[in-house]
């Protein structure tokens, strides 16, 4: 029998391009020693048992993957033939339901369709040649998902532990206008220079997600508290006790209360309603400061420790409107004048729109924000002692 559960072997866990810097943080603060990492995640040599804690603890990850088996194969029959070897019966349940997944680059296969379609009919002619039945089979990721990677003659099989992506936190019942991904607001954050346990400003908050993730951070709430549904819940020999458990170990980590400031603010009153919203889903809107107003009228704590950070419209990558040139001038102008000993932060996907702030940024970290270029740009806004922010030319 299969004891994938207790068996260590090729796990996977994938991020958006520009987080696994931060993916990794995560996974080695858990404890967890890294084999490899990659652009789009990291690879560990670990039990499937071990992957529950990593689908409830990990913010900037999307799929965990655990590998069942490589093999080579060069032709979809080759596929086929590899893939009904695999004993499916003691992974899945006959009368369940698995969905097919991959990444899929062979000369051989036009499109990934295809060679999703290879898979499922070889885990089903399996199924039912070994139980007389076939499982039911479609698009869904919530039950039981299969996961295939082949590039040329290389393939591995995977289970994905996670099931519907781990980038959403669960707590966003209301997206708002553009919003960005949780996964990566986690990423910001954890790329920024904030201790968690100093102010955190957020004017333009949009939906607010900067400013929960902020929240959860500071207050060690992991996204496992928000989900009880995961593709490792629906591979058999699944123990939901060892689920509990960890579960068990999150509530007990979290923070109550903090004793610093979380602001959020913006000129919509839609917005900041959205993003109360969504915190008190999230359980942190008692944590929260939230400001209906211009981003210059957003209370900044006048000690100076902290972070204030803006996550603004991009506008056109071409031809930028004047009304939001004028925007960016004016942010540099509020974190010049009102926000002296605190780190500055803008992450915008538009370079014209970026000079017009007026402040040389000290870094520029590079992230994706879909599939577009973005940088966080980050500012040292001195007090009045030391020098002043220098400009561009």
């Amino acid at each position: 029998m299969m004891q994938v559960f207790h068996n260590k072997s090729k796990v996977i866990i994938t991020c958006n391009k520009r987080l696994s810097p931060y993916l990794q943080e995560e996974v080695t603060a858990l404890g967890y020693t890294i084999e490899r990492s990659f652009a789009t995640g990291v690879e560990l040599n670990i039990t499937l048992t071990e992957c529950i804690k990593l689908n409830l603890n990990l913010r900037c990850a999307s799929q965990i993957l655990y590998a069942i088996k490589s093999f080579k194969a060069v032709t979809p029959d080759d596929l086929y033939n590899e893939i009904a070897a695999i004993e499916w019966e003691e992974l899945i349940d006959f009368s369940g339901y698995f969905s097919v997944t991959s990444n899929v680059d062979n000369p051989n296969i036009t499109t990934p369709l295809f060679a999703n379609l290879k898979v499922k009919d070889a885990i089903v002619d399996r199924m039912k040649a070994k139980k007389g039945i076939r499982p039911n089979s479609g698009s869904d990721a919530n039950k039981t998902v299969v996961h295939l990677y082949w590039k040329d003659a290389d393939a591995d099989v995977f289970m994905d532990t996670s099931g519907e992506t781990l980038a959403k936190h669960g707590y966003r019942k209301i997206p708002g206008k553009a919003p960005m991904l949780e996964a990566l607001a986690a990423g910001v954050i954890l790329a920024t220079k904030w201790d968690k346990k100093s102010a955190f400003i957020n004017p333009m908050c949009g939906s607010g997600t900067l400013a929960i993730e902020a929240a959860l951070l500071a207050t060690n709430r992991a996204p496992g508290l928000y989900r009880m549904n995961y593709g490792f819940m629906h591979i058999l020999g699944y123990d939901e006790e060892v689920f509990f458990a960890e579960r068990r170990i999150l509530k007990n980590q979290v923070i109550k209360s903090v004793d610093f400031k979380i602001v959020a603010s913006d000129l919509s009153e839609d917005a900041v309603e959205v993003t109360r919203r969504n915190a008190k889903t999230a359980g942190v809107d008692t944590l929260i400061e939230f400001q209906v107003c211009d981003f210059e009228l957003t209370p900044v704590p006048e000690d100076g420790k902290g972070v204030v950070i803006f996550n603004p419209e991009y506008g056109e990558r071409l031809g930028v409107h004047s009304k939001l040139e004028l925007t960016y001038k004016r942010m540099g102008d509020f974190m010049k004048t009102k926000c002296k000993g605190y780190a500055g932060y803008i992450f915008t996907g538009n370079p014209d729109l970026a000079k017009k702030i007026g402040l040389k940024a000290a870094k520029k970290i590079e992230f994706y924000n879909g599939k577009l270029d973005c940088r966080l740009l980050e500012y040292e806004l001195y007090e009045g002692s030391r020098r002043a922010p220098l400009t561009d030319a």
